[in-house]
């Protein structure tokens, strides 16, 4: 991505990373449900380092992903958020809301979609963690469109935690979009629950990942 990215239009250098990962370790993805074009914001829960591969190659849609601070500052790697403006969340600080806000616009104003991993980390046990409120505040801000997105046992695919490597299809679930409403405290909550009930019930038809 970096090598390509000044040669290539925006996000075609990130896409085609992206797709590079995907070829590399094997993994087809059968996509469920339909991509909303008017989307502004997607919730992704969260298993693999694959799991971004995947999100920008079942998309055409320029993402702005919110990630942690730490990783704008790795060596290298820093590049591959830095160059294409994804958004820096600095965690347990006061004033990290207000600036996840502000640079949120910014993305917004330029076309480009939100992408959140509303669980702020990985988990590999199939349980998504609770939501961080970020997305929500964001989301109500804005009054944006929110498409949530169930990716199905990805860790059980790839893994480097646990360095687990099975080629195969992946299932990617887009849910039904809709507009936040800041007058309802809980459909983050909510959204957290019909994301674990999809994901658990599709997890009960691939006896694979049992």
């Amino acid at each position: 991505m970096i090598v390509t990215f000044y040669l290539l239009p925006k996000p075609y250098a990130v896409k085609f990373s992206a797709w590079f990962i995907r070829l590399l370790v094997f993994v087809p993805v059968n996509i469920k449900g339909t991509p909303d074009p008017d989307v502004q914001m997607f919730l992704i829960n969260h298993q693999s380092d694959i799991d971004i591969g995947i999100m920008e190659t079942i998309t055409s849609k320029d993402l702005a992903w919110v990630a942690k601070k730490e990783l704008f500052k790795v060596p290298f790697f820093g590049l591959v958020v830095r160059l294409p403006k994804d958004i820096a969340l600095e965690r347990e600080s006061k004033t990290a809301l207000v600036k996840l806000i502000k640079d949120c616009k910014e993305r917004l104003d330029l076309g480009r979609v939100i992408t959140i991993f509303p669980e702020g980390t990985r988990t590999e046990s199939g349980k998504m963690k609770p939501f961080k409120a970020g997305a929500k505040m964001v989301a109500d801000k804005y009054t944006l469109k929110v498409q949530p997105i169930v990716l199905i046992a990805t860790a059980w695919h790839f893994s480097n935690k646990r360095k687990v490597f099975n080629p195969g299809t992946i299932t990617a679930i887009y849910l039904d979009s809709f507009i936040a409403d800041k007058s309802n405290p809980e459909w983050l909550n909510e959204t957290h629950t019909h994301m674990q009930k999809v994901y658990d019930d599709e997890l009960a038809n691939h006896p694979r990942y049992r």
